[in-house]
């Protein structure tokens, strides 16, 4: 089972600390969906032999299409693909959207809401990205909505859909614990199944690495941002959910199988300019600049860059992969896969986590132990092997 990535590189306005590639500038939509759909042909025959098990929408903001967009763009995977019976198709979207706006709906549709119309193009898994409850955070982070309208598009989000998942945040400055646990109480207050959750960073070039220089935003608390993921970790294993990759917890039946296959080493093709690509010795990206991508597939070249994964580099990156996530490192794997040399490092190179207790080693398998959550990133690239 493989996965198609759809990259839609446009928002209604910038978050301050988002890096993605997307557009504020919606006057090439219409081209960028036919470039889309073209790129979705060129790359059929890359899983002739797959069945494509997961449609994702990423962003961007995929929920700025219309449905007739999106009816284009699966319908356009459905006749050069081989589609699971069942498939997960998800779709990224923002709360604001989430309502029955003319833009949104196509004629034929209008006369529903836009979850009935989501459900009746195939899609039947939303992302959405609450980010806050509180309207100090989400000002902070400019994003396009209220804390009404992040409750009010919950609300209505599960009279329609069963598999829902939600993004929040925390470590934003000024966010005490408090603020941060009523967040949790609030989101698990929907019974929602499925939530990600991530430390807000900082990245170059962002409005608010602009801000914290300026001295207008005070600094990210890395101190702070770790009593958050300990409170997360905490509330969340009380109410049931699988902390099943450092960020993502789910409800036993509710991972993200679109996720999953990336933390699994999964086949994936990316489509639409920035997305990535992986076959498990390959990996490709696509150009991040939209008139540049659209120029290219008009002339029916595809705008990718391709890197042949060397047997360290897969090595590395099964180790990062694999320590985030409930499945661990198998070191047989690693043995049988990468070698002894491989082998050989990653037991000597681990064993002082494993003292510290930050790893456990159990029926051959290395697992992040409770402990080490917060610093695996950091423990994996320890354990990298460098040539």
């Amino acid at each position: 089972m493989s996965g198609l990535y759809i990259h839609i590189p446009f928002c209604k306005q910038a978050c301050h600390y988002c890096d993605f590639h997307f557009s504020t500038s919606m006057g090439k939509k219409e081209a960028m969906i036919l470039a889309l759909r073209k790129e979705l042909v060129l790359r059929k025959d890359e899983f002739k032999d797959e069945v494509v098990d997961t449609i994702y929408f990423g962003g961007g903001t995929p929920s700025v299409l219309t449905i007739g967009e999106l009816q284009l763009l699966i319908d356009a995977v459905y006749k050069n693909y081989k589609v699971s019976k069942n498939p997960e198709i998800t779709i990224e979207v923002n709360p604001d959207d989430l309502h029955c706006d003319p833009k949104i709906l196509t004629e034929r549709s209008r006369s529903d809401n836009i979850f009935k119309a989501y459900l009746k193009v195939g899609i039947n898994r939303l992302s959405i990205g609450i980010q806050s409850f509180f309207d100090e955070d989400l000002k902070l982070m400019n994003r396009a909505h209220s804390a009404v309208e992040a409750e009010k598009s919950l609300s209505e989000s599960v009279r329609h859909f069963d598999n829902i998942s939600i993004d929040l945040i925390y470590g934003m400055p000024n966010m005490t614990n408090e603020r941060w646990k009523r967040n949790l109480e609030k989101a698990l207050s929907f019974k929602i199944p499925h939530i990600s959750s991530y430390a807000l960073t900082v990245e170059p070039k962002t409005a608010l690495a602009a801000f914290i220089k300026k001295g207008k935003v005070k600094p990210i608390d890395g101190k702070m941002a770790q009593e958050h993921f300990n409170i997360l970790i905490e509330v969340m294993d009380a109410a049931g959910y699988v902390n099943y990759e450092i960020s993502n917890f789910g409800k036993p039946g509710y991972f993200s199988r679109n996720n999953s296959s990336y933390w699994l080493g999964k086949k994936y093709i990316g489509i639409g300019p920035s997305a990535h690509s992986y076959d498990g010795v390959r990996r490709g990206w696509n150009i991040n600049n939209n008139p540049k991508y659209l120029k290219s597939l008009e002339k029916n070249e595809l705008p990718i860059t391709i890197e042949v994964l060397s047997k360290t580099d897969r090595y590395n990156e099964y180790i990062m992969t694999g320590l985030r996530t409930i499945w661990g490192v198998s070191l047989d794997r690693v043995d049988k896969e990468f070698g002894k040399k491989h082998f050989d490092y990653l037991k000597e190179r681990s064993q002082k986590y494993i003292e510290q207790e930050l790893l456990t080693l159990a029926d051959d398998v290395l697992l992040t132990a409770k402990k080490g959550k917060f610093l695996a990133d950091g423990i994996a690239a320890d354990l990298f092997f460098i040539e």
